[in-house]
């Protein structure tokens, strides 16, 4: 069985949550130690209950505090090399550098990083298993690739990005540089996206579907949960999506 929440995911910080058999991990840390500790208590863990930390790459709404955290609980940071050369003088209190579609494990959980096209020195976004279910987080993408579309397919659950509406963001305020960046083929997945993704991948065992890191400006949730839904033959009522404030609390690919 996996387990897994978000302590909040958006451009103002991400970190999620997952939970195999005795491990704990953290996947990114897009925020303060104090506000994660904070977010954490709200799912009834702690800093301490962690067993390692996984950094998806070095922007800073995702590797934030990774480094305090790591020397304050004595957590090992597992990354890419490039992720490690971007942060510069990481300060990790142990590193392990990771090579992307390299699985690893790490006590009770199975990981597959795997890249994505991403304006960062060496992205990866991570497959965990349990030996019987898969977990899929993918966002911080600007376009689907078909590794991908190979990653997310038969997956039990999929947290995938729905960053912005491209009407949206064309008329928004943000400068011309930074509309074609994430508008661009390596900035952030848009709502549309994410429909071409479901629409193309086997969806036998897919259980949790969650919409990630949505804009607050150039996006809204109606329009997150529209994009979902049509990938899912489902009514937009049914889909969820992460906030930046909350994320979403515990999900289980156990069977109902």
């Amino acid at each position: 069985m996996i387990r897994f929440c978000s302590l909040g995911s958006g451009s103002s910080g991400n970190a999620l949550i997952v939970e195999i058999g005795s491990t704990r991990l953290l996947v990114d840390c897009g925020f303060s130690i104090q506000e994660l500790e904070r977010r954490m208590a709200r799912v009834d863990l702690a800093p301490s209950d962690l067993t390692a930390v996984l950094v998806t790459h070095e922007h800073a709404d995702h590797i934030g505090a990774a480094a305090p955290l790591s020397r304050r609980y004595d957590l090992t940071v597992f990354t890419s090399p490039g992720t490690r050369l971007a942060a510069r003088d990481d300060g990790f209190a142990h590193v392990q550098e990771i090579t992307a579609d390299a699985p690893l494990d790490i006590d009770d959980a199975w990981i597959q990083p795997f890249t994505v096209p991403h304006d960062s020195r060496e992205p990866t976004q991570f497959a965990f298993s349990d030996g019987d279910h898969r977990l899929v987080l993918m966002t911080d993408a600007g376009h689907i690739s078909p590794h991908m579309v190979e990653i997310a397919n038969g997956a039990d659950a999929l947290l995938l990005e729905c960053n912005h509406d491209p009407a949206m963001l064309a008329a928004g305020r943000y400068p011309a540089s930074l509309k074609r960046r994430i508008g661009g083929g390596y900035g952030h997945l848009p709502n549309h996206a994410a429909t071409s993704l479901l629409n193309q991948i086997d969806r036998a065992r897919l259980r949790h579907v969650v919409g990630m890191h949505l804009s607050s400006d150039n996006n809204h949730e109606e329009l997150a949960r529209q994009a979902l839904a049509a990938g899912l033959n489902c009514d937009p009522a049914e889909t969820t999506i992460a906030t930046q404030d909350t994320g979403f609390d515990w999900r289980t690919t156990a069977p109902c």
